[in-house]
């Protein structure tokens, strides 16, 4: 029989409610919740913190940070995996969509060094048993890299991938439509000739004329044809949303305007924004913020994008900065990305569910992993 664990005394937040009381888990099980207490001499005391469902990430670029240290600095992937991981767990991530970029404009670029390593390494860590939450894969296609189609077709055929996202940083649109920004990002490791720099989003601009189009129904074919959610990303203009709503894509990955976030309700996808957007109050690229979407009602999920600790953190800044109760808070980073990309088994405190919960203790104002369970084992 498997073995039987009493949480009580914890603030649990289920999908629709928040109360004090009792969990009883079951191997990788919850099997019961109560909102009294009980006399069971076995059970934990868990002192009146929070006892919140797994945290589900749908797109971080944290595993790359590991990779990828200094500019020509590349690391080794088993152990950039493995610290990418404990570092999840310790965020309170208890299933984690690997976001890995499979289409390069940069000819020759670190993405293009990473990638299979990336990947390899995720497959090599989970059959060691070295993982201590969940990871599956979410792979981001940029539709105007000359390779994409091919590394698509190789690479959708894993059994990890969950989600796929179609995305275009063609400098001049969406995320980049500030070009003076693109210009800072695009020199962040070295300075640029102004040359140098028009020759660079001359060619961009010339690659995307060539491919994007192509590309992007190549691969949203794929994926119809494989049952996998697709995510378009960085929408900005009506005709962009347009587009995917035609694509029949179920995702509006970062949006950067109002205007799209709107449209992407409209059209029944499930808008996702960053949450070092919310924390740091708005976008790096200086487009909308999380905050604003939230107050407008057009926001479902939040991804970590590239700092784990965020998910909590952002979800608790919703509850106390904009007035959401903690259950429609927590809900965009545990139950509603689950349901979007159909992880019908996890996302909430409730019997019948995976024993993915973690223990938050609020110290200062900051919310505090002291605990996480993946399937019931203890992970952080």
């Amino acid at each position: 029989m498997s073995p039987t664990r009493i949480v009580r005394n914890a603030r649990i937040v289920s999908a629709d409610d928040s109360f004090t009381g009792c969990v009883v888990f079951e191997g990788d099980t919850v099997r019961a919740i109560d909102p009294g207490t009980t006399a069971v001499p076995s059970a934990e005391d868990w002192e009146g913190d929070w006892l919140l469902p797994g945290l589900v990430e749908l797109h971080t670029d944290n595993l790359e940070k590991h990779l990828v240290l200094r500019p020509g600095v590349i690391w080794n992937a088993t152990s950039a995996t493995v610290t990418h991981d404990a570092q999840c767990a310790a965020a309170g991530i208890t299933t984690v969509l690997d976001s890995i970029v499979i289409g390069d404009m940069d000819n020759g670029g670190t993405r293009s060094q990473t990638y299979q390593c990336s990947i390899d390494a995720l497959h090599a860590c989970r059959r060691a048993g070295l993982m201590r939450v969940e990871h599956l894969l979410h792979l981001r296609c940029e539709v105007s890299a000359p390779d994409i189609v091919e590394n698509f077709e190789r690479y959708v055929q894993d059994p990890l991938v969950e989600l796929v996202s179609v995305m275009d940083h063609t400098p001049g649109q969406r995320q980049w439509r500030d070009l003076e920004k693109y210009r800072r990002y695009t020199e962040r490791n070295g300075s640029l000739r102004d040359s140098e720099y028009e020759q660079l989003v001359r060619e961009r601009t010339e690659q995307q004329a060539r491919f994007a189009a192509l590309h992007r129904a190549q691969v949203v074919a794929g994926c119809h044809a494989r049952q996998i959610p697709i995510a378009s990303h960085d929408d900005t203009e009506l005709e962009h949303v347009a587009l995917a709503r035609e694509e029949k894509v179920a995702i509006s990955e970062f949006p950067t305007t109002v205007l799209a976030a709107e449209a992407a309700r409209e059209a029944g996808m499930a808008i996702v924004m960053g949450g070092p957007n919310l924390v740091k109050g708005g976008s790096h690229s200086g487009n909308v913020s999380a905050g604003e979407l939230a107050q407008r009602g057009l926001l479902d999920i939040l991804s970590s994008d590239y700092v784990p600790a965020s998910l909590l953190h952002s979800a608790f800044l919703l509850r106390d900065q904009l007035g959401w109760s903690l259950p429609r808070a927590v809900a965009t980073v545990s139950l509603n990305p689950a349901r979007a990309i159909g992880l019908a088994d996890r996302g909430e405190v409730a019997p019948g569910k995976r024993a993915d919960v973690i223990r938050v203790r609020e110290v200062g104002g900051m919310p505090v992993v002291l605990g996480a369970w993946s399937r019931g084992a203890r992970a952080a």
